[in-house]
């Protein structure tokens, strides 16, 4: 176990602040990209001839790859070059997406960007706790959730703009300008140091945990469209991600140096706490895409209108996150992580409420509620993870912690895509079945109306389907509404750990 460091140990105040700026400059241009592309989907669909189903992948295929590749971040190689190598790639798939020209190399360069990305935020947050004394720990992870919390809110903003204003390829272009500055700031002032001696490298489980992972997805992805289990290429996929969970399960238990340690997970806090993070990434940031697009294709919005409409939500967390450094060390982490679920279940509660002619306000409370509530979550959930996890196991324990809420991300726009889907078509069935001369509700409503005439028919139709969309779209909110209120007896399973300082519960990656 590391000895605590003496105050001489660390940069003085200048280099500390030349080292936050890239580091939080990489971590946060990492986290707008997870949602800055969702208000450019329909945009992307049209330059690069794809179908709804199609685009979404240009999400999806982000967040797998960051997902698979985040426990790579543990590196035992030197942070300093696995840093410059992440952010070098980062922006030079950044500057493919942006020039892509079909479907399949979009959906290839997000995916090397996605994978270069993964280590950025959790070796970021490995940099500010490391460099800034105990006493300044509530501050830098403050500091470090700024960008990793409201990065993926302020996306939609800066991505509406930047379509409306120029073109969807400068959703990407953005990046190049800071990535090089970020590139060429770590190579200045960060210092190389490796971590003792490296060691074998667990391939096998890396492979398992992979490929488990990267089927699931497709099943996910795939899923409606195939008809499910009536399809032999979802079995195939179930097949591997069966086969791919018990290797890896196996492989954990009985091998040593593997890629995921099992240690880990004897930990209550950090096992129940990976649970909850990765529900978490269904309700707090998967949830994002699907309002985006409600607005967009369904309420008419422009791209920059979603974006400003979206923004009082990355207010709202960071008001959250400018509180909580002082009243943290003073308060059970878990009452303020309780209160923070109850706002953003409310917040998602406010959703369900909404129909086709809701105004921009009831939009605009709705996300600055959610805002408060998902700022309220990340700093004291860090504080329990980690509270009671040997110091020796933090390394891996926050890239761990950090892939949990990858996997939540992608697996949740999958997941509540298949459920929009499901709802909006059954929705239509059922309002379409009422459209029928015999029908008295319609009769009496609408007198003499033609339902044979063409004009009629193409009106009828265009309305039940924006009515079923946003009929999908509600009980989706009311899913995720539950799901909310189902994680807040998780909180009760957490205990807090006695400590002396915030220190002793944050993740130390060396």
């Amino acid at each position: 176990m590391s000895q605590p460091a003496s105050q001489g140990d660390y940069p003085d105040p200048v280099r500390r602040l030349l080292i936050t700026i890239p580091s939080m400059l990489a971590s946060t241009m990492v986290a707008v990209d997870i949602t800055i592309a969702n208000v450019a989907l329909p945009h992307m669909q049209s330059s690069l001839s794809a179908s709804a189903d199609q685009v979404v992948w240009v999400l999806t295929s982000y967040l797998i790859a960051s997902a698979i590749a985040t426990p790579l971040s543990a590196s035992r190689y030197g942070r300093k070059w696995v840093m410059v190598a992440s952010v070098g790639g980062f922006t030079a798939a950044s500057a493919l997406c942006g020039a892509a020209n079909s479907l399949t190399m979009i959906l290839l360069a997000r995916a090397l960007q996605g994978a270069c990305g993964a280590a950025l935020i959790p070796l970021s947050q490995a940099i500010l706790l490391d460099i800034n004394p105990p006493e300044n720990h509530a501050r830098a992870m403050a500091i470090f959730a700024l960008g990793s919390m409201a990065g993926p809110i302020i996306g939609p903003t800066l991505g509406g703009w930047l379509t409306d204003s120029l073109s969807w390829r400068w959703v990407f272009f953005i990046n190049v300008p800071f990535g090089i500055l970020a590139f060429i700031a770590m190579m200045v002032f960060l210092t190389g140091r490796r971590r003792g001696e490296p060691t074998r490298f667990d391939m096998f489980g890396f492979l398992a945990i992979s490929a488990a992972l990267a089927a699931f997805q497709l099943m996910m992805d795939r899923g409606e469209q195939l008809d499910w289990f009536d399809s032999t290429e979802i079995w195939i996929y179930a097949a591997v991600v069966a086969v791919g969970l018990y290797l890896t399960l196996v492989h954990m238990l009985t091998a040593k140096h593997t890629f995921i340690r099992p240690e880990l997970f004897r930990d209550r806090n950090f096992a129940i706490g990976s649970v909850f993070s990765v529900l978490l990434g269904v309700v707090a940031f998967a949830m994002i895409p699907l309002i985006v697009v409600m607005m967009q294709s369904i309420l008419g919005y422009t791209a920059l209108h979603t974006g400003l409409i979206g923004l009082p939500r990355a207010v709202g967390t960071l008001v959250s996150l400018l509180l909580l450094p002082r009243v943290v060390d003073r308060v059970d982490a878990r009452l303020i992580l309780f209160t923070g679920m109850s706002i953003l279940a409310f917040g998602m509660l406010m959703y369900t409420r909404i129909d086709l002619y809701v105004d921009e306000r009831t939009l605009i409370l709705a996300g600055f509620v959610q805002g408060i509530g998902g700022g309220l979550i990340f700093l004291p959930l860090s504080v329990i993870v980690f509270a009671t996890l040997p110091q020796g196991l933090r390394n891996e324990g926050a890239a761990m912690f950090a892939l949990t809420r990858n996997i939540g991300n992608a697996i949740g726009i999958s997941l509540l895509q298949r459920e929009l889907i499901h709802y909006t078509a059954t929705s239509r069935s059922y309002l379409t079945e009422g459209l029928r001369p015999d029908n008295p509700i319609l009769q009496m409503n609408r007198p003499g109306l033609d339902l044979e005439a063409a004009p009629t028919a193409l009106s009828l139709t265009q309305e039940v389907a924006r009515q079923a969309a946003m009929v999908g779209n509600v009980e989706v909110y009311q899913l995720a509404f539950l799901l909310s209120v189902v994680m807040i007896p998780l909180i009760l399973f957490l205990r807090v750990a006695k400590r002396r300082s915030t220190d002793a519960a944050l993740p130390v990656m060396e």
